[in-house]
């Protein structure tokens, strides 16, 4: 567990002996395909670390239309903000495949905090990490169309592997809409004509970007 802990952002500068007590106050847990963690307004206190699967973060309203705010898999995490403020979870989580957690108590994160308070300065790191999320995505959503929403997500995702930057989420492009603040049909039109002018390909559900996008569509 140990060695799991130390993959997740939030504990990764943490000492050994950080790391050992925290683990011995986790519980492991595993949830099938499509399973709601949290329901945005739950007034939950739980820290979830991923450690394995991939889950979403979004937003949805009452006619079901939904907006994804973030995709996260192996040695991320969701929930810190319910360990420092007790306000209602501002978003759901549902996994996309089928995952296993490590899971932290409030009462639990507390205790080790009081005897590490050295982790003090790994939360705050972590929080401003989030917050310029946070900004850069509200920029995009702000400032971009739906093109350049849909390029800056792709470049985002993408890892480098031998050269070639591909995206190694299987995406579909209602994905996609959801997580740009589209129409499936736009994102369909934008992805058939990035695909025929040679810029990506899709192989096995994954994205590979073979070219330096196009500034505008």
């Amino acid at each position: 567990m140990e060695q799991i802990l130390r993959k997740i952002s939030l504990f990764s500068g943490l000492e050994p002996a950080v790391l050992q007590g925290i683990a011995s106050l986790a519980v492991t847990k595993s949830y099938p395909k499509n399973a709601i963690i949290i329901n945005e307004g739950d007034e939950t206190n739980t820290l979830y670390m991923i450690i394995s699967g991939k889950v979403k973060a979004y937003l949805s309203n009452e006619d079901g239309k939904e907006v994804i705010l973030n995709m996260m898999g192996p040695g991320e995490h969701f929930g810190e903000l319910a360990l420092l403020d007790p306000a209602p979870r501002s978003a759901s989580i549902m996994t996309m495949q089928a995952s296993k957690f490590s899971i932290l108590s409030k009462d639990d994160f507390d205790q080790c905090l009081e005897q590490h308070p050295e982790m003090s300065k790994s939360i705050i790191a972590e929080l401003t990490r989030a917050v310029r999320r946070l900004t850069d995505n509200v920029r995009s959503l702000a400032l971009m169309d739906v093109y350049g929403r849909i390029a800056h997500t792709l470049l985002e995702m993408a890892v480098e592997e031998n050269g070639v930057k591909i995206i190694k989420e299987k995406l579909t492009h209602q994905d996609i809409a959801r997580l740009v603040g589209s129409s499936r049909e736009m994102v369909s039109r934008i992805m058939k004509d990035l695909v025929n002018g040679g810029y990506i390909t899709t192989k096995d559900k994954q994205i590979i970007i073979n070219d330096r996008l196009p500034p505008a569509w």
